[in-house]
């Protein structure tokens, strides 16, 4: 159900900035730092993982100064909705993963479902290595066993956030920052 204009302006209104745009930024040049002093010498394709992971994604591959080929994927547990469901796969990538190194490129690590399901596909598509890359990793105990993220950007308490990729119902990706959803809006 799409929401109206006031709605939305009403949930951004109400949020708390956990991360300014200056501290996002900080963010992506350390992971692209790290990112480099480990994959530099391997030629990787880097996978954006649509849909949020397409604002991270474009920042982070504008600082890796070094061969690579991208490409991307959609994997999506939430479907704009606020709580995730069995993941749904809508596009797998186009380039070939046999004996290759892969970035993974994504908005968040929540629980981690999503992610253990795109590492699998790569192994099971016959890539060498597969590294993955969050701009934000949720603090909390949930997390699905042994699914971490290589390289991370930001860390958030346990709540809703959105902004830089992440969303709202569909809404906010593009804000320049990371948000918490106020109280009142809390699903």
């Amino acid at each position: 159900m799409a929401l109206t204009h006031a709605e939305v302006i009403a949930i951004q209104d109400s949020a708390e900035c956990l991360h300014d745009a200056g501290a996002v930024h900080q963010a992506l040049d350390r992971m692209a730092a790290d990112i480099s002093d480990t994959l530099a010498e391997t030629v990787p394709i880097v996978l954006c993982v649509l849909t949020g992971g397409i604002i991270p994604a474009g920042h982070l591959l504008t600082r890796l100064q070094f061969p690579l080929e991208s490409d991307y994927l959609h994997a999506s547990r939430y479907r704009g909705e606020t709580s995730g469901a069995e993941v749904r796969w809508l596009s797998e990538p186009a380039i070939e993963l046999q004996d290759r190194t892969v970035l993974l490129v994504d908005d968040i690590l929540d629980e981690g479902h999503t992610l253990a399901d795109i590492i699998n596909y790569c192994e099971q598509s016959g890539a060498k290595q597969v590294y993955s890359a969050v701009l934000v990793e949720k603090l909390h105990a949930r997390r699905t066993a042994d699914v971490r993220a290589d390289f991370v950007g930001l860390q958030v308490e346990d709540r809703y956030v959105f902004g830089f990729g992440m969303d709202y119902k569909g809404y906010l990706r593009n804000l320049n920052g990371v948000y918490a959803l106020g109280a009142e809006f809390d699903p």
